[in-house]
């Protein structure tokens, strides 16, 4: 009864049952467009992209299901990102019912540098800033829609709001065929697009730090400045690299003037990190460019967000001990810090497990299709990490592929998020340890 219990299976089990609430409302008839139901694959594998916050998708949002059809589809990635993690430790606590020493535990991993006395507050600052960027975001796209594009209120206002919410939640669901590539020259639509991005993916525990010591970083986590430093890498080393690979490309950049080059290369190097908006055409990018999506939609935002991905720590962690081991040191050492062994480990753990996940879905979906190698690559990474580009190739999958895809989905939002957990919650000291030995490597 007590591993029933265990918080990591509780988020699993939460998280399906609104994936399992999301495909029975999607498969009402009111869902659709034409008032029929929709198929059970169909419905499983929006619903499964909504609540994992990816945005695949093997129909039209906009022109498949109906208003009531797109509101579930919001409310689904709203739980999705809003903070699943949260929903299910406090529904931990409330069948434990008492604060118990391994639930403060919990939620302590899932916050990663947080204590276990700032519960509540971090709670707050998720509703405040939740609420606060999607209503600004939503304000502005609104007005924008309205006055340049002639959208009556209510329609730039649905559109506003679904796009705000779906941008802070990186779940990259949009109502237009094209996603934001109708926008493409537009800064005032994509700028704020991208700053909800940046904000919903670059986790709560880095808000909650910024929020409470801004004006002095050295009090700053190492949690937050590894976030911090890497983000910023990602997003400065994606965009100069887009903008070299598609430079010249005709059906990318390379016919844009050079104000609306530079507007797309950063919205695709800032979509790439598990948005899944695009204002350019993905299946048209260079190849080059699809191998650094596979790079940035595998790394991912930061942790305990809304983002994906393996998380930009985890990232810096695994270069730092490379950076130890090359310079011969014992210790991984950045900031004036020491990484922990656990930390580490942990970092390893996730990595081998979420590549492991990749090349046993590519190798499945190739098995099932005759699609390039490169492109199936990229809608499995992209599912993993999710993300939810895509060079096209979703709704021509089979449905076994499609399903296939859900698992990853599924595997990478919740499953990170319940490894994380377990990792910090198992880790005990033996009483005894065997004698060392160094194997031969490399």
């Amino acid at each position: 009864m007590k591993s029933a219990l265990h918080p990591a299976r509780v988020v699993a089990l939460v998280f399906l049952a609104v994936i399992a609430a999301g495909t029975l409302l999607l498969m009402l008839p009111a869902a659709t467009a034409t008032g029929l139901s929709a198929p059970w694959v169909t419905a499983l594998f929006t619903s499964v992209s909504a609540v994992c916050v990816t945005g695949l998708v093997v129909v039209d949002t906009g022109t498949y299901w109906s208003a009531f059809g797109q509101v579930v589809i919001l409310v689904l990635f709203q739980l999705g990102g809003f903070g699943m993690m949260t929903l299910a430790t406090l529904l931990g606590l409330l069948v434990n019912r008492s604060f118990r020493l391994r639930s403060k535990l919990i939620a302590q991993a899932e916050n990663r540098s947080l204590g276990a006395g700032d519960i509540a507050s971090v709670a707050k600052l998720v509703f405040v800033v939740t609420l606060a960027m999607e209503a600004a975001v939503a304000l502005l796209l609104a007005a924008r829609l309205h006055l340049a594009y002639d959208l009556d209120w209510p329609a730039a206002a649905w559109s506003g709001l679904f796009h705000a919410v779906s941008a802070f939640n990186n779940a990259g669901f949009s109502i237009h065929a094209d996603s934001l590539m109708g926008y493409a020259d537009d800064g005032m639509i994509l700028a704020p697009v991208m700053a909800a991005i940046v904000v919903g993916g670059i986790g709560f525990p880095v808000l909650y730090d910024l929020h409470s010591k801004f004006a002095d970083p050295r009090h700053w986590s190492l949690h937050t400045k590894l976030t911090l430093s890497g983000t910023a890498t990602l997003l400065l080393g994606g965009f100069l690299c887009l903008l070299w690979f598609e430079w010249s490309n005709p059906r990318t950049l390379g016919a844009m003037p050079l104000a609306d080059k530079l507007l797309s290369a950063l919205f695709a190097s800032v979509s790439a990190r598990t948005a899944g908006f695009n204002s350019i055409d993905i299946g048209a990018l260079t190849h080059e460019s699809w191998a650094l999506h596979y790079l940035l939609m595998f790394i991912g935002g930061g942790s305990a967000g809304t983002a994906g991905g393996v998380k930009v720590a985890t990232a810096a962690i695994l270069i730092l001990m490379v950076f130890a081991e090359v310079r011969g040191r014992a210790d991984s050492e950045i900031f004036g810090r020491r990484l922990s062994t656990a930390s580490q480990r942990q970092a390893i753990t996730v990595l081998v497990l979420g590549s492991a996940m990749v090349v046993l879905g590519t190798l499945v979906i190739l098995r099932e299709t005759d699609l390039p190698t490169d492109q199936v690559i990229f809608e499995v990474i992209s599912a993993f990490g999710t993300v939810g580009l895509s060079t096209g190739i979703t709704a021509a999958l089979p449905e076994s592929s499609q399903l296939m895809l859900t698992v990853l989905m599924y595997t990478g939002r919740v499953g990170t998020i319940t490894l994380a957990v377990s990792l910090a919650l198992g880790e005990h000291l033996m009483p005894y340890r065997y004698p060392e030995e160094h194997p031969i490597v490399g």
